[in-house]
C-alpha cells in the first residue's frame, strides 16, 4: 500500500497552542498512555508534535509564556467566546499531571 503524506493546515496560533499542550502531555506530565493508550495513535501524535517544533521559532523565546496566551486568546475570540471566562474555565477543568489516573 503506498503511503500518501496526509497535509493538516493549521493557523500559526492553532499550531503554537497545539505544540504546548502536547509537550505537556507528552513530555512534562508523562501519561500518553492514560490520556491515548493505543500506542500506534502515538506514531501521528509524535509526527505532529515534532513538525511543529521543528516549525514553530516560539518555542525558543524568552517570551514564550506572553506569545502563549496571547495566541489562546486571539483564538478564543475568533471562536467566538468571552476570551477572559473561557481562559479561566480552561485553566480550571485543565487536569494536571496528578489528575489523568493510568
Amino acid at each position: 500500500m503506498d503511503e500518501e503524506p496526509v497535509t493538516i493546515k493549521l493557523t500559526h496560533d492553532q499550531a503554537f497552542v497545539l505544540s504546548d499542550w502536547l509537550y505537556e502531555v507528552m513530555m512534562r506530565s508523562d501519561k500518553l498512555n492514560a490520556i491515548v493508550p493505543d500506542r500506534a495513535v502515538w506514531s501521528g501524535i509524535y509526527a505532529i508534535s515534532g513538525t511543529l517544533e521543528t516549525t514553530l521559532a516560539e518555542i525558543f523565546m524568552p517570551d514564550y509564556t506572553g506569545r502563549l496566551d496571547q495566541a489562546r486568546q486571539r483564538l478564543l475570540v475568533a471562536m467566538g467566546g468571552d476570551e477572559e471566562e473561557e481562559a479561566s474555565e480552561s485553566v480550571s477543568r485543565a487536569p494536571s499531571g496528578d489528575d489523568i489516573s493510568g
